[in-house]
């Protein structure tokens, strides 16, 4: 995706065992999706600044999603239970969704993981990649991106760097 491309409406099954779509965060003033999984060492390290992002907006109206879409053959890590695991592990606030298909990560061009897409109130893409940063070592963060991007989104402004090229593992695509 591009930014000013507009959200795709999905559905995907989430470790709460529903279904939850775009449908369900219609009334968010932004939705975030974060295109992640259990096994990266990089998504490990973002859980808990996630998590934080998460609660520290939730009464500005921010939505939030992760999606893991990784090949169970390639990473048996990312499988379903794992990801059920982690969320009760970390206590997710948000639904953690599971692309099996793979057709959502390629709806949005992920690459990475994690990788975030954050959409204004028009679900349009405002901003794309980066967390921060720091990954390996939430000390030592200088640039909050993501941060100073849902603010801006919240806020109905034009994000200053709208595009940050991620750093985490590649997506594990099916053969």
């Amino acid at each position: 995706m591009n930014i000013g491309d507009s959200l795709k409406h999905f559905e995907l099954k989430s470790t709460s065992g529903k279904s939850v779509s775009t449908y369900h965060l219609a009334d968010k003033s932004a939705l975030l999706v974060v295109v992640t999984c259990n096994h990266c060492p990089y998504a490990q390290a973002y859980w808990p600044r996630l998590i934080h992002l998460a609660k520290q907006y939730e009464e500005d109206n921010l939505g939030v999603l992760a999606i893991n879409g990784n090949s169970i053959d390639i990473q048996p890590a990312d499988s379903f239970e794992e990801m059920q695991r982690l969320v009760k592990q970390y206590n997710v606030p948000f639904p953690y969704l599971h692309d099996e298909s793979q057709q959502i990560l390629k709806q949005l061009g992920a690459e990475k993981t994690p990788e975030v897409f954050l959409f204004n109130a028009r679900r349009e893409l405002v901003y794309k990649g980066a967390i921060d940063d720091a990954w390996d070592n939430e000390a030592a963060v200088m640039r909050v991106y993501l941060e100073d991007a849902i603010e801006f989104a919240l806020d109905g402004l034009e994000i200053d760097y709208p595009e940050i090229p991620p750093v985490g593992c590649s997506i594990k695509w099916k053969s």
